[in-house]
């Protein structure tokens, strides 16, 4: 089925809406959704926290049961059709009479993946999917990633000065950004579901690692790698609000003890080489629902996972300082021999932000 001009106008409302939930979705995807009868908007509603009403619900609520018989519906994401924490939305529109919905993208949950659309369909209602799909993606990186790939979407974060130095070789490293900077970062810890950090970085700036100045009613997850059992169970993060996980390969019994004690929950994820397996993390953390990682680390635990082709995204923050080829690297990774082992990047955006520079960038799929 075509699509017309005000579809993608009322898409495009749709969209404006699910972005309200950015921060406080977590684990369920980002969703909005628009009813239309006669050419105007008569119910607008977005999935504002789980366990609430989904969008659909919240924008049937809106528009009221006179206006949503014959009604067009805009929806961001496929209608679920099961139930999980709340009733499925398929059944809802059925029930309303609504008699066509507008969605941008499929979901990729395999409970759903087709089976709302298939639901409306069934009872005579008109479908049209993938207008405005890559945008409606955007929104949803880290469920998307867990539902097709079992894993959340990672996301690297580093600091450093325009000649890629992230601290100095002592292990000083505050403050190379700006405040600005600084309070930008606290956006990108909001919308994620979990701070990746490691041990090394605990120990050397006993960091809370909480997100401050945002009202998102939850707090990410923080997860430290310590492979050894070597975090002090008196660390900053184990007193603030919300979870740390700490992640090992050790087996020192009384050393966990204590971390749990502290108020810590310890899991052993182990490689033969009895160092913590990268990928069974992720593996582990998707089945705790986590989306969307936020890594703030140093260069050992970013370059680990970015030669293990585990990091999807960097976020980097360039203040204007040049610190010299002795102090700390953005990346600990093997010498390169040739020009054609480089890790590729698209940039995707870059402005600035108070006196920094912040540039985002992806992995390219199209590597050397």
């Amino acid at each position: 089925m075509t699509t017309s001009a005000a579809d993608a106008r009322f898409m495009a409302r749709a969209l404006q809406l699910a972005r309200r939930g950015l921060y406080t979705t977590d684990p369920n995807p980002r969703v909005g959704c628009v009813i239309v009868k006669d050419g105007k908007i008569v119910g607008e509603g977005w999935h504002e926290r789980a366990g609430e009403p989904h969008a659909e619900i919240n924008a049937l609520n809106q528009a009221g049961k006179m206006n949503t018989h014959s009604a067009g519906v805009y929806l961001t994401l496929e209608p679920c059709c099961h139930e999980g924490r709340t009733p499925a939305c398929a059944p809802a529109l059925i029930k309303a009479g609504v008699k066509r919905v507008v969605a941008a993208m499929r979901d990729p949950n395999p409970l759903v993946a087709g089976k709302g659309f298939k639901q409306l369909e069934g009872h005579g209602i008109q479908v049209a999917v993938g207008l405005m799909e890559a945008e409606a993606e955007a929104l949803n990186p880290g469920f998307i990633s867990r539902m097709k790939r079992g894993r959340p979407y990672v996301r690297v974060k580093l600091a450093a000065s325009l000649d890629g130095r992230t601290g100095m070789a002592n292990g000083d490293s505050k403050w190379i950004t700006s405040e600005a900077a600084r309070a930008d970062v606290q956006k990108w810890r909001a919308r994620s579901s979990a701070i990746l950090t490691g041990v090394s970085t605990v120990l050397a700036d006993d960091p809370a690692l909480t997100v401050r100045d945002f009202k998102t009613g939850r707090q990410p997850l923080r997860v430290v790698l310590d492979s050894r059992l070597s975090m002090s169970p008196r660390a900053r993060m184990l007193r603030g609000e919300g979870k740390t996980l700490v992640v090992t390969a050790g087996e020192d019994v009384a050393l966990a003890e204590a971390l749990k004690k502290a108020g810590a929950e310890v899991a052993h994820i182990s490689t033969p080489q009895k160092s913590v397996d990268l990928t069974a993390l992720l593996k582990h953390l998707a089945w705790l629902e986590v989306n969307e990682v936020l890594v703030e680390a140093g260069a050992t635990l970013c370059g680990a996972l970015l030669r293990q082709g585990l990091v999807d995204e960097l976020v980097l923050y360039y203040a204007p300082h040049i610190m010299g080829n002795n102090e700390r690297g953005m990346f600990a990774l093997p010498p390169l021999l040739r020009m054609s082992d480089r890790i590729n990047m698209e940039v995707t955006d870059v402005r600035a932000v108070g006196r920094d520079w912040r540039v985002i960038a992806r992995v390219s799929e199209k590597q050397d």
